[in-house]
């Protein structure tokens, strides 16, 4: 009988514990260690574009200003740049910055437009984010300071090893002329 009493407390540890396991975030996917020395204090006036929040409401939808100037995040698969093959320049929806070129663009199947390297180190700043429990490194517009969305160091096989997962919303697209 003590047997069978043991044996029923290992279960319910084990089921209480797979609970936990399975309540927390995906951090195979969401975090990932940031590079502390590339990380940039996320001070406001150090970009080129000042502008008073009541500026960027006029110039921006309310779902941009949520993302771009409050650090929000549209749902995965919601963006239509998601599916964008197009050649061309993703710029920010906040200044028209040059961010991203198409042919650095891959499916990462996160949901959010990804690339694996920006147009020019200087065009994106990195900041450390440790919002939601989580560690991982936030990417805004070097110009504006426009939120764009984080950067994994998760490895894929592409040239650099990062995804720079990318809010939709925060971008616009230039396509290239013919």
């Amino acid at each position: 009988m003590n047997r069978f009493i043991y044996v029923i407390r290992l279960l319910k540890l084990i089921v209480f514990y797979s609970l936990i396991i399975l309540s927390l975030p995906n951090v195979s996917c969401q975090s990932t260690q940031p590079n502390i020395n590339s990380m940039e204090m996320n001070n406001k006036d150090s970009f080129e574009i000042q502008k008073t929040e009541e500026e960027w409401m006029a110039q921006l939808s309310n779902f941009e200003y949520e993302v771009l100037r409050n650090k929000g995040t549209e749902r995965p698969y919601s963006s239509e740049y998601e599916t964008l093959w197009d050649e061309g320049i993703y710029v920010c929806k906040g200044c028209g910055a040059r961010l991203f070129e198409s042919k650095t663009k891959f499916d990462a199947g996160c949901g959010w437009p990804s690339f694996y390297q920006s147009i020019d180190k200087k065009a994106i700043k990195e900041i450390l984010d440790t919002s939601h429990g989580m560690v991982r490194t936030e990417v805004v517009c070097a110009k504006c300071g426009g939120h764009l969305g984080h950067v994994f160091n998760d490895g894929y096989n592409q040239p650099t090893g990062l995804r720079y997962c990318i809010n939709g919303i925060s971008l616009g697209f230039k396509k290239k002329e013919k």
